[in-house]
């Protein structure tokens, strides 16, 4: 049911389809982030249009509010948003790590206290287990601690504890309609990248997730590590490279073997203003484009691109239009799928490596001329 298949290979970048009960997934594939069972600003029909196959939902989120077994009343998490595509929930790991003054970590699991109300609450690998098989998303995640890619002595405690949740996750699961992908941890110490790597990849997981990352470390840290981990991983399974997802980094990850990424910035970006663009990331609050008939990018086969200027773009900013945010938004989750489309068909005709140190210049080359107007 979930098998991997490859397709081609460019170097250590590769394509493939990973199956799924609600789908195919082509590899490499960028996932938008609907925290709270939808994409911001955005229907299900619209991300469709964009181009997108697989979304992200929050399983922290979710098991606040509505509630898990609320949406497996109303039929699971695909029927209850209207997505009939490939889902994937997170653990609640990460958003449980980043409530650093109201939770308690032991070796059982996590107390933590609601930001929706403060009431207390307490995930172990067990319930964060259930509560994903509530949700009935075609891929979950085992449960795991992020920690403080500075603190290396806890990094060791956080890689071990999240070594014995997983076998945990593994006993507990009782659905085989589910992908559950391990997660390695290690902070940004080699040896224990190293060691997490082998333990996970030693673990019955149809997947595997690179976890711990983009959370504070450097650039140069967080590729070492991907160069460190991904020649130990297994070839016919999916690496998911966890809440990554600027353009540079997806390339990055792309060209050291990374199958599933997923990230909040093009929504994020767009509720702030800004767009991605062949001339840098533009703040469309600038009064510069207020007279610009131009779109956001000429390149782009966007519902946005085709259809408005930048001029009108930024009168909906200056009037506070909620449709300022969708069209941005359209944009912006437009652009990386088309980076990994074009991607997936440079690995497709074996020019990958040829044509990547063009497509992280073009990128990185719009981060320098950033327009912060």
């Amino acid at each position: 049911m979930f098998e991997f298949t490859l397709d081609a290979r460019a170097g250590r970048a590769r394509t493939g389809i990973f199956h799924t009960p609600h789908g195919g997934l082509a590899t490499p594939v960028f996932a938008p982030v609907g925290t709270q069972a939808a994409v911001k600003t955005l229907t299900p029909a619209q991300v469709r249009e964009i181009g997108a196959t697989l979304v992200l939902a929050n399983t922290y989120h979710l098991y606040l509010r509505p509630g898990d077994e609320l949406v497996r009343e109303m039929g699971g998490l695909h029927e209850f948003m209207q997505w009939l595509g490939p889902l994937l929930t997170d653990s609640g790991g990460f958003q449980v790590f980043s409530l650093s003054g109201t939770r308690k970590i032991d070796d059982d699991g996590v107390t933590f206290k609601s930001h929706v109300d403060g009431s207390t609450h307490r995930f172990t690998p067990e319930k964060s287990i259930a509560i994903q098989e509530n949700l009935g998303a075609d891929i979950i995640m085992a449960f795991d601690e992020c920690s403080d890619p500075n603190d290396h002595a806890y990094s060791k405690i956080a890689m071990e504890r999240t070594h014995r949740w997983a076998e945990r996750c593994l006993a507990a699961r009782t659905r085989d309609d589910q992908a559950l992908f391990g997660i390695l941890q290690g902070g940004v110490d080699p040896d224990l990248r190293i060691a997490s790597a082998e333990f996970i990849a030693s673990l019955p997981f149809p997947g595997l997730a690179i976890g711990g990352l983009s959370v504070g470390e450097t650039k140069k840290e967080m590729h070492d590590m991907l160069d460190v981990v991904m020649p130990l991983l297994p070839e016919d399974k999916p690496r998911y490279l966890m809440g990554v997802g600027t353009p540079e980094d997806l390339i990055e990850g792309v060209r050291r073997g990374v199958d599933i990424f997923d990230c909040v910035l093009p929504t994020r970006l767009a509720r702030h203003n800004a767009a991605f663009s062949p001339e840098g990331r533009l703040n469309l609050m600038n009064a510069a484009y207020a007279r610009d008939k131009r779109p956001i990018d000429e390149t782009c086969d966007c519902y946005t691109c085709r259809t408005f200027t930048r001029a009108y773009l930024r009168h909906l900013i200056v009037a506070k239009e909620l449709l300022a945010g969708t069209l941005l938004s359209i944009h912006n989750l437009r652009a990386l799928i088309r980076l990994m489309e074009t991607m997936r068909g440079y690995i497709v005709e074996g020019i990958f490596e040829e044509k990547a140190p063009m497509l992280l210049k073009l990128w990185k080359n719009n981060a320098k001329r950033m327009d912060n107007g």
